[in-house]
């Protein structure tokens, strides 16, 4: 099961459209209420009438919180980019589709939001110019197979179903396509963590690897504390087994519960090693300034930022 993530300018309707997808606000906290504007990550879902199920992480459009945005994305297999048919492409567009790129989604469908409040003329415009946008960024080396632009409206529900269709099509194409998990091993970045009245501590992430089921042992990679698994939820519903590819939650209990936080990794005692080096291929975005050896820098490792120095060979 892949994955979808949304990317796209702040106030761009992300989280609208998700809500008319899904029937699910991803907007969860009181502040976000307040602010009208997605500040953490949210989850939602749906099963599309193929049958295919749109497993979704909504995540922040400001500037002030991309951190939290690559914590979303990370290891997703579509991007669904929402682009406001009023303001068109902006700065943050373009960063995000760098992201995504850099992070090695395949696929994604554009969706072309709030085209309600617009004319023909200037939704024809928009998708002219979000193809141009589009066929740049190919040349610039950011993969994406896009899966088409879509023009919808959250308000009046045009273009929803059109746009579940698409994205559908994404998944199975990418569910398809995807090679055998060559970790054989799991894996899973914790991105959120909370507690439930009766059940204990609860982590979520994107699965990786291989299958987890009910009785597992796992350590906190950070601290080498152990923990159970208890109990496992897909999309709300209990099960005895998680599979790779799937958003999980995990009811957990040990003395390593107590501190866990986003970016800790639950994994198998001996299946992994700790390094601070390391060789890397780096991949810089048009327009960005070349690595230079200092410290500083910021390395995103599934949900987890650790500050890093780098020396670039031959220095």
């Amino acid at each position: 099961m892949t994955v979808i993530a949304t990317a796209g300018h702040v106030d761009h309707g992300k989280s609208a459209l998700v809500t008319a997808i899904c029937g699910t606000d991803p907007d969860r906290l009181a502040e976000e209420k307040r602010r009208g504007m997605t500040i953490e990550l949210g989850f939602a879902h749906r099963v599309a009438p193929d049958g295919t199920v749109l497993s979704f992480v909504d995540v922040p459009g400001h500037s002030d919180f991309v951190r939290t945005m690559v914590a979303g994305a990370s290891g997703v297999g579509v991007v669904l980019l929402v682009v406001d048919a009023g303001e068109g492409w902006k700065a943050q567009t373009e960063e995000h589709l760098g992201i995504i790129g850099l992070l090695g989604v395949r696929r994604g469908v554009v969706a072309l939001s709030r085209c309600d409040r617009v004319d023909a003329a200037s939704v024809e415009s928009r998708s002219r110019e979000i193809d141009d946008r589009l066929r740049a960024a190919r040349e610039e080396g950011i993969n994406v197979e896009w899966n088409g632009i879509v023009t919808t409206s959250a308000v009046t529900g045009a273009g929803i179903d059109a746009l579940v269709g698409a994205l559908a099509s994404a998944v199975r194409s990418t569910d398809t396509d995807t090679e055998a998990d060559v970790l054989g091993r799991p894996r899973l970045f914790c991105d959120r963590v909370f507690t439930m009245a009766g059940a204990g501590t609860v982590v979520t992430g994107t699965l990786e690897g291989a299958p987890v089921g009910r009785g597992d042992t796992f350590i906190v990679h950070r601290t080498g504390d152990e923990v159970r698994v208890r109990d496992i939820r897909t999309h709300g519903e209990q099960v005895e087994t998680g599979l790779p590819g799937t958003r999980c939650a995990l009811n957990i209990t040990g003395h390593g519960t107590e501190g866990l936080r986003r970016g800790d990794v639950l994994v198998r005692r001996d299946e992994w090693w700790d390094t601070s080096l390391m060789d890397c291929r780096v991949d810089v975005l048009a327009g960005s300034r070349p690595l230079h050896r200092r410290s500083g820098y910021a390395l995103h490792l599934g949900t987890a930022e650790h500050l890093v120095s780098v020396r670039p060979h031959g220095d």
